[in-house]
């Protein structure tokens, strides 16, 4: 059995991890001249100091994005297809010699299960693969023409340039990747944003990058907060691409920074997505799945299925069972293999989660499991809140109209299909959508009308790398995986010739 203890205290022991500019590992410019130059990283399940990294300023975003562009226009813009999808396949067989250490910095920093980050492999490994395979078939097309003669039309696809991207907290090795994968692919260069609660996974992909080959310039990792690093980038006038995963009110803020200079903007925002339990539901696999809709991850997690809409002729027994259901769950450090719940990331958030729990009974919610932050041995120092589930939801309460990312149900009772479909697209955003049925026309025709970017049926959080995800409505615009992300960090130039 792994000794995850053992290894914890190896890979972090408090130190300084400098960020990661032009192939090199630099303090950063305002480590030397300001006395709260640094963040702290500490275990959200303990409290304990992990690492320091810098907190990066204008001054190092300018850096780093000047590597990125000497890059794209220098070496990187000499390698091949072929070349790309090599460097892409050495990355992700580095990252698969290197999982379990990867997985424990991930857990260690944010608090995510040793159990889920470890199964994350198939996901993370394939959209590496799924992106080394679409390196070497991006092509334009010949397009016939209406003029006269012995003219040629065609297209060519070409790397947007330097792409800036910042990342949340809440899965760090895929946030990375599903930005990362696709500009090396497309022949673009990244200058990264961590989130300033988990930073040092990313530091260490940089880390297994460099030594599969990456070469200088080509990806640069900027620490520091939003306010400042992450400002300072997504109005960079030498970034030619922001990509944002986080919040819909940071995304607002991206895209009116990105007008300076009418850079290209994708954005994956928040979402208070809509599960619905149908009377003719196989309950005893539905239970599990849409409890874990929103208990993965101990709620963080944007596609959260928070509002679990439940035909009223079975909703009374489905509600107790998903509570028994939570109640049940093995909560407590990440770095447990047993554990099935983590820690909320930070004190701050655990205190906002809280007050979602305050506000359901004090608008009307009856309680039905969970409800409180959770104290005593075993959580000493940590920011754990029990797994929730509310009962008696109406749809103006706060708990079913804002997004709370954290491990509470709201659920909602139903009469009809076409008020179920309408009660669940009021709401301005539209991410993900969750549907329980035994009959198949009606999995299709609520999937139809559903307003989300996807929606799943008898199932919950499926993500491959060659089908595409994202938002509509306030949840963002643009998408990751498949096909249609390869064109987010792509150009397409109209070539004309006449062969006359």
């Amino acid at each position: 059995m792994t000794d995850w203890h053992g290894r914890a205290a190896a890979l972090y022991d408090g130190g300084f991890r400098p960020m990661f500019i032009a192939g090199q590992w630099v303090a950063g410019r305002g480590v030397a001249g300001r006395a709260e130059a640094v963040i702290e990283a500490r275990n959200p399940a303990t409290g304990a100091l992990l690492a320091t990294v810098p907190r990066g300023t204008a001054a190092d975003i300018d850096a780093a994005v000047a590597a990125a562009r000497a890059a794209f226009e220098g070496p990187w813009a000499k390698f091949t297809p072929f070349e790309r999808q090599a460097l892409l396949l050495r990355i992700a067989e580095k990252f698969e010699q290197n999982w379990e250490t990867l997985c424990l910095s991930d857990t260690l920093d944010m608090g995510m299960p040793i159990s889920r980050t470890l199964a994350n492999s198939r996901r993370v490994l394939g959209m590496l693969r799924f992106y080394a395979g679409q390196a070497v078939a991006i092509h334009g097309q010949t397009i016939p023409n209406s003029f006269p003669g012995e003219i040629l039309s065609q297209t060519v696809k070409e790397p947007v340039g330097v792409v800036g991207a910042i990342i949340p907290w809440n899965a760090p090795i895929a946030g990375s990747v599903w930005k990362i994968g696709p500009a090396l692919a497309t022949g673009c260069t990244v200058v990264l944003k961590p989130s300033e609660e988990a930073s040092l996974t990313v530091l260490l992909i940089a880390k297994l990058m460099q030594e599969a080959g990456l070469p200088d310039g080509v990806l640069n990792i900027v620490t520091g907060t939003g306010a400042e690093a992450g400002a300072a980038l997504a109005a960079h006038p030498g970034v030619d691409k922001i990509v944002f995963t986080g919040s819909t009110a940071t995304g607002q803020a991206i895209a009116r920074a990105a007008t300076g200079n009418l850079k290209r903007v994708s954005l994956e925002l928040g979402g208070k997505s809509p599960v619905i339990v149908c009377r003719d539901a196989d309950i005893d696999k539905a239970v599990p799945v849409a409890a874990m809709a929103v208990f993965a991850n101990s709620g963080q997690i944007c596609i959260a299925g928070s509002r679990l809409f439940v035909a009223r002729e079975i909703h009374d027994e489905f509600v107790r069972r998903v509570g028994e259901f939570a109640a049940g769950l093995r909560i407590g450090n990440g770095i447990a293999p047993e554990t099935e719940l983590g820690p909320i990331i930070s004190a701050r958030q655990a205190e906002r989660v809280e007050s979602f729990l305050q506000a359901g009974p004090a608008e009307g919610a009856a309680l039905v499991t969970g409800g409180a932050r959770l104290e005593g041995a075993g959580f000493e120092g940590g920011n754990f809140i029990a797994p929730t589930v509310f009962g008696g939801v109406t749809d103006d309460m706060r708990i079913a109209r804002e997004e709370i990312f954290g491990p509470v149900i709201s659920a909602l009772p139903f009469d009809t299909l076409e008020e179920v479909v309408a009660r669940a697209n009021a709401t301005p955003y539209g991410l993900a959508a969750g549907v329980f049925t035994t009959h198949l026309g009606t999995g299709h025709k609520l999937a139809r009308r559903l307003k989300a970017g996807s929606v799943w049926v008898n199932m919950y959080h499926a993500i491959d790398p060659a089908v595409p995800f994202g938002g509509v409505k306030m949840s963002g615009y643009g998408r990751e995986g498949g096909l249609e992300h390869l064109d987010e960090y792509l150009d397409t130039k109209a070539v004309w010739i006449n062969t006359d």
